[in-house]
């Protein structure tokens, strides 16, 4: 089974791999095996205990979200199973926004982070406030030709 939009194998642990882990939390929500080679290949994990301890903690003080974190064993050879669950809400790492697509990690900035943050809260563009701007700054004229577009938006010929 190869890596995909769901599952991330690395064969030990690095702290940048939080980024995944956001990236899974602010997608479809997937897993990270920290122990497996790019073949899904189990290679084991020298400090498999340890990071038992250590990566929920880690998680949480980064992302600020819980994670099942397991330990697992194959042939004497221990891993971790890292289980994120995705979430209705926009999650950061260190303040940074990822999400997964594919078998990639990607960091959201500019346009796709303003679309996905509008996406996580459930609106669209055409109905965020634009700063400043009320009613009274539109034109009679303006509000008329917007209403007859709207009713019959395309011309007949």
């Amino acid at each position: 089974m190869p890596e995909s939009q769901n599952i991330e194998w690395k064969e030990k642990w690095k702290d940048d791999y939080l980024k995944w882990i956001c990236g899974f939390a602010n997608a479809q929500g997937g897993v990270l095996y920290i122990g497996k080679n790019d073949n899904g290949d189990v290679v084991g994990v020298d400090n498999a205990k340890k990071l038992l301890e250590d990566l929920p903690n880690k998680i949480k003080n980064a992302i600020g979200i819980v994670s099942e974190v397991n330990l697992n064993e194959y042939e004497d050879k221990e891993y971790i199973e890292i289980n994120v669950m995705s979430h209705p809400f926009p999650v950061s790492c260190y303040g940074k926004y990822y999400v997964r697509s594919g078998s990639t990690n990607q960091l959201l900035t500019g346009a796709s982070l303003d679309s996905f943050m509008l996406r996580k809260q459930g609106v669209t563009w055409d109905s965020v406030p634009v700063p400043y701007v009320t009613d009274k700054d539109l034109s009679d004229e303006a509000v008329k030709h917007f209403i007859k577009n709207a009713v019959e938006p395309f011309p007949k010929k």
